[in-house]
């Protein structure tokens, strides 16, 4: 309609505010660095660790819980990729439409979307030069994307695997929750001990 004004900006769904962990999370913030860490030791992306966490555990966000970001643990253990994984993810798509490319040489529009694709590339890098994520020369090529690619990105993952990484989260939380009471048994005979004495 002429004269009315349309705001501008992307559709999206907008996140409830919440004070707090939800009621219904059942983890402590220990058994949920513990399933992170163990995710990541075995190859899964930060964004994928995510996923797991919400639909598998029932932890819709994980600084609601922990107070900090999923990036920001893994930072502390050393397990963050070096490469933050937005620019993996573009990276990714420039590896898949070069390869498409090889094969459908005449294909104009994915050319295109190769060179927009690129020049993102480009920006991202820049800005995370800028702001100490990655190192002064960094410097965007396509043999060396397709390498960090296969290399952080390359396994694709299964309900397998999914379902393994899981059950060694699952089973090493079991082990720290039995490690537990016998620090509490060995406190109180310390304490019971040091009363009769």
């Amino acid at each position: 309609m002429p004269g009315k004004k349309r705001d501008k900006g992307q559709s999206h769904s907008t996140r409830p505010v919440r004070v707090g962990p939800p009621k219904w999370v059942k983890y402590s913030p220990e058994e949920i660095e513990a399933i992170i860490v163990e995710l990541a030791k075995m190859g899964y992306t930060p964004s994928m660790i995510g996923i797991i966490l919400r639909d598998q555990y029932g932890i819709p966000l994980v600084k609601s819980v922990l107070g900090v970001k999923l990036t920001k643990v893994l930072e502390k253990y050393g397990l963050l990729p070096p490469i933050p994984e937005d620019l993996l993810r573009l990276m990714q798509r420039a590896v898949n439409l070069r390869r498409h490319l090889q094969e459908h040489p005449k294909d104009y529009a994915s050319k295109r979307g190769l060179i927009e694709i690129e020049s993102k590339i480009r920006s991202l890098i820049k800005y995370y030069k800028r702001v100490g994520k990655l190192p002064p020369d960094f410097e965007y090529n396509p043999e060396r994307a397709k390498v960090l690619v296969s290399q952080y990105l390359g396994r694709a993952l299964s309900a397998t695997e999914i379902s393994e990484a899981i059950a060694a989260a699952q089973q090493a939380m079991e082990a720290k929750e039995e490690s537990k009471p016998e620090t509490s048994e060995h406190t109180a005979t310390t304490s019971s001990e040091s009363e009769g004495s």
